[in-house]
């Protein structure tokens, strides 16, 4: 069976495993979560499971989803993960659904870091401080021309813009250590995103 569960990021810190090697790690509140409503290959033409995650006031809820987890609770963020129909709607999922030594992929929101150029954005160079060039090092160079694309800016091009705040999912990252009492999850390395983000994990 699938393994997921979403959570909140939180700070880094670091971990000693019994060898004493050092590894960075990323502490991760997740769960527990209500699975609100599953999706079958008769009825939606897939198979997955909706779940619901943290806690909203009920006034902030839409008729809708007040109807739908009326007999649940009402949750501050909802989800949707691939299932094989085991799962039932009302079940509980927490961390004990994962084990030490299992490798997660992690996906999140990442920090957004506003009007960037194209040093910072993607990597460019820059220019030597040569040949009378005294204050454009890190200027983008030529962007089109009559040869290159016939007089305009090719579709794609690599420029200046707002960077950030994308989606991004990090792979073969391994659960370092499970606290079912408070219900936290070691994870090594960094994960995208600010602390407080929402990160869905899945094994």
């Amino acid at each position: 069976m699938a393994k997921f569960i979403l959570g909140t990021k939180g700070r880094m810190t670091q971990v000693f495993d019994d060898k004493g090697v050092v590894y960075p790690a990323t502490i991760i509140t997740a769960g527990p979560m209500t699975v609100t409503q599953v999706k079958t290959d008769e009825k939606d033409g897939y198979k997955a499971v909706q779940v619901g995650f943290g806690t909203k006031k009920e006034k902030n809820i839409a008729k809708p989803q007040k109807e739908q987890f009326k007999d649940l609770g009402m949750f501050r963020s909802l989800r949707e993960f691939s299932s094989d129909g085991s799962i039932e709607r009302g079940a509980v999922i927490d961390v004990s659904a994962f084990s030490q030594g299992d490798v997660v992929t992690v996906s999140a929101i990442s920090k957004g870091k506003g009007f960037q150029g194209a040093v910072k954005r993607h990597g460019f160079h820059g220019g030597p401080r040569s040949h009378g060039q005294k204050n454009k090092e890190r200027s983008p160079g030529s962007i089109g021309g009559g040869g290159r694309a016939g007089g305009r800016v090719a579709k794609g091009m690599r420029m200046a813009g707002r960077m950030g705040g994308d989606r991004v999912t990090v792979k073969n990252l391994r659960v370092l250590q499970i606290d079912a009492a408070t219900n936290t999850l070691l994870i090594s390395g960094a994960v995208p995103g600010k602390p407080g983000t929402l990160v869905e994990i899945r094994g």
